[in-house]
């Protein structure tokens, strides 16, 4: 039975009042969760999941949430075409505690506007939270936003990630219509 642990002031969100979010996660899903509001561990039982990847997708539905994610956005990846990327800012400064404050702060932007650039401009959801940064979306879009964090964290100037999401935003629409946009 997988486990997890989220962090605490996140449990509260994965319950839901009521207990209404975990319900929800258990009937799209079929799962039960099992949460020990305490520790924050949080224990899937996928066992009546016939098919496989729904069950990873139910822990990536759970990490998200734990991510800062709220559960509107994170229930969508339990569809097929939805997927979860979760990077950890410490991959590319390591431990120090500064450095990663300083990169978090480079993928939000000032007052917020590189996050919502990027989410704007890829169709996807983007959560910064203590060492990581997720991102939902469909698969095409997910690995385009990942692309701009990652060159975000490797250093890149902000206006050559924003160049790189302007031409990218063309890609998505061919994607999505199967039609080329002549300007």
């Amino acid at each position: 039975m997988p486990s997890m642990k989220i962090p605490k002031k996140r449990i509260g969100v994965l319950i839901g009042k009521d207990g209404s979010v975990k319900e929800m996660i258990e009937e799209e899903s079929g799962a039960e969760l099992e949460i020990d509001s305490k520790t924050g561990l949080v224990e899937i039982d996928v066992r009546d999941i016939d098919d496989p990847i729904l069950s990873l997708k139910v822990e990536d539905v759970v990490k998200a949430i734990g991510r800062g994610f709220n559960p509107e956005k994170a229930i969508e990846i339990l569809n097929d075409e939805i997927d979860f990327a979760l990077l950890d800012i410490r991959d590319w400064v390591g431990k120090n505690k500064n450095a990663v404050k300083r990169m978090r702060g480079r993928v939000i932007g000032r007052d917020g506007r590189t996050r919502e650039l990027i989410e704007e401009l890829t169709e996807t959801y983007v959560s910064i939270m203590g060492n990581t940064v997720g991102i939902i979306g469909p698969s095409f879009q997910l690995n385009i936003a990942r692309r701009a964090v990652e060159m975000l964290l490797d250093g890149r100037e902000h206006a050559t990630v924003y160049k790189y999401l302007e031409e990218s935003r063309e890609k998505i629409k061919i994607k999505k219509t199967g039609f080329r946009i002549y300007r």
